[in-house]
């Protein structure tokens, strides 16, 4: 069933075509989506789109997945995080991070409030800007509300991993990507970030780089 919806400024998209991950330079991630229209809500053309968006997330793999990465313009995330991906940080490392397996969750038209406190700063990558890394500060709890895929409202506070998580997403559907709001002087390849400072405390790393 091919989608009801012109998701992509004018392309109809079916179930049989790929949604690849767009990259940095594509318009589609610098343009503020569109809130899902009430009549796409519970129909099979966001189911499938939803379905699309869990897929491509989880071959990346990835943490978390907005429409326009996908290229498409619609106020869409989708996110989830398990004890896999979390499988190689010692203990003290996910307290610090505040690293907790959620479950999958999709949230249309979410809107984030930055909670009072502390705030945290950490290495972020993006599926959008493949192959580079860099240390972002962001708010270590947020409230974000919006709808489930079916229309029912939808409340989360959440800490730690899952709050940067859905900064990060919500972020995208603004049109908004975390180089925008990097260390600029963290700004580094994935893999230099991965063999050089995974391990690292983040202190160290910022001494390091001067940020």
């Amino acid at each position: 069933m091919n989608l009801a919806h012109r998701m992509d400024g004018g392309t109809m998209l079916g179930m049989s075509e790929s949604f690849p991950i767009v990259q940095a330079g594509h318009p589609v991630l610098r343009t503020p989506a569109a809130p899902v229209p009430a009549e796409m809500i519970g129909t099979p053309a966001l189911d499938e789109l939803i379905t699309r968006m869990v897929m491509a997330m989880r071959q990346a793999p990835g943490v978390g997945l907005a429409a326009p990465q996908i290229g498409i313009g619609y106020q869409i995330i989708v996110l989830e995080d398990t004890e896999e991906r979390m499988a190689r940080l010692t203990a003290e490392q996910r307290d610090e991070r505040g690293r907790q397996p959620f479950p999958l969750t999709v949230i249309l038209n979410p809107a984030l409030q930055l909670l009072e406190g502390e705030r945290a700063v950490f290495f972020e990558g993006c599926l959008s800007v493949a192959g580079y890394a860099a240390l972002v500060e962001r708010a270590r709890a947020v409230e974000v509300t919006g709808l489930t895929p079916h229309g029912e409202p939808l409340r989360w506070q959440v800490s730690g991993w899952p709050a940067r998580i859905l900064q990060h997403e919500v972020d995208h559907v603004r049109g908004t990507l975390y180089v925008d709001r990097m260390l600029t002087r963290s700004f580094c390849s994935a893999e230099e970030a991965q063999s050089r400072w995974i391990d690292a405390p983040v202190a160290a790393v910022r001494a390091a780089l001067r940020t």
